[in-house]
């Protein structure tokens, strides 16, 4: 912990919020972007935390809400703005748009929104690092409602059988679509279903980026000594609805208020100003870098050539 930066981990989450900001700001003008947008805001310390804690070859699965987590790993916010728009200089050539960015270049190698949907493909990934006695960890993320799937189990079930080098990180953000948590499963911690297969779980407060890092390289280190997998639940919670399509009819506006007390920035950035590891002035000009990497992302975008329709079947595989 030492050696962690942690002013770089406040650059991180602020870039990732700002990131998700201006998408929010573009999906609501007309023309700009097609689709939702599924932001993380409220959660960066997950992201942020779990990638500091990772090494450049470490691989991670993501899920729909997966912009954080490509920013955090190393991913181009230029090449994330522009697949997001659909341009060809995405990261997928803009045939992925927002949901299924995957950026092999930083090992983020799969974005799924099928709920569930990455687990298996991690245990996947997890057992060729086993097999082929390569030096890598696997992290996959993937919220509450996945819990309940049956891709959960049996991975798990698998992954503790194996003792494979897998990380689970459930972002454990109180609501499954507009289901909140005790809605759909009597738990109040899903770290407890590691039980059933003997796996070690850890349960941390998952607006704390401190602690989310801490948990993941005590984590990946027991991984790559052969005791994994291990299971991390972050408790946090999601500003917004589950799209920007998502009116949170449902959310509590209290409830909302008392999370935004706990920002994981503020959170951050109040500890680091009292050490004087931060000041106002160097506080500023990481906020008037962020909003420059997203604005040189946004202008990438839009001045990149669509892709042509002669493109459409390249890339695909049989």
């Amino acid at each position: 912990m030492e050696n962690l930066n942690q002013v770089k981990l406040l650059e991180t989450m602020l870039l990732i919020r700002k990131f998700e900001e201006k998408l929010e700001d573009l999906s609501k003008e007309y023309g700009k972007l097609h689709g939702m947008m599924i932001v993380c805001t409220g959660q960066e310390a997950v992201a942020a935390g779990v990638s500091a804690a990772l090494e450049p070859q470490d691989v991670i699965i993501s899920n729909h809400r997966s912009h954080g987590h490509l920013i955090a790993k190393g991913a181009l916010p230029n090449l994330i703005m522009a697949e997001i728009y659909g341009k060809r200089t995405g990261y997928n050539k803009g045939k992925s748009g927002t949901l299924h960015i995957a950026a092999p270049e930083v090992n983020a190698l799969c974005t799924t929104t099928v709920v569930g949907g990455g687990i298996p493909i991690a245990v996947g990934t997890a057992f060729a690092a086993q097999y082929e006695k390569k030096d890598f960890v696997t992290v996959c993320y993937f919220g509450n409602g996945a819990s309940d799937e049956g891709s959960f189990h049996e991975a798990l079930n698998l992954a503790a059988l194996w003792n494979l080098p897998v990380i689970f990180v459930c972002e454990n953000n109180i609501y499954s679509g507009a289901q909140r948590l005790e809605e759909h499963t009597r738990l109040k911690d899903l770290a407890d279903r590691a039980i059933a297969y003997g796996m070690p779980s850890q349960v941390v407060d998952g607006n704390d980026v401190l602690k989310v890092h801490q948990a993941t390289a005590e984590a990946r280190q027991k991984c790559l000594s052969g005791q994994g997998p291990i299971l991390i639940e972050c408790k946090t919670y999601r500003w917004g609805g589950h799209s920007t399509t998502d009116f949170q009819s449902y959310q509590p506006k209290e409830e909302i208020e008392q999370w935004k007390q706990r920002c994981p920035i503020e959170l951050l950035k109040n500890t680091l100003l009292g050490t004087g590891q931060l000041t106002e002035a160097v506080w500023q000009q990481i906020n008037e870098e962020a909003t420059k990497q997203v604005e040189q992302a946004v202008q990438f975008a839009e001045e990149s050539p669509w892709p042509d329709v002669t493109e459409a079947l390249e890339d695909v595989f049989a």
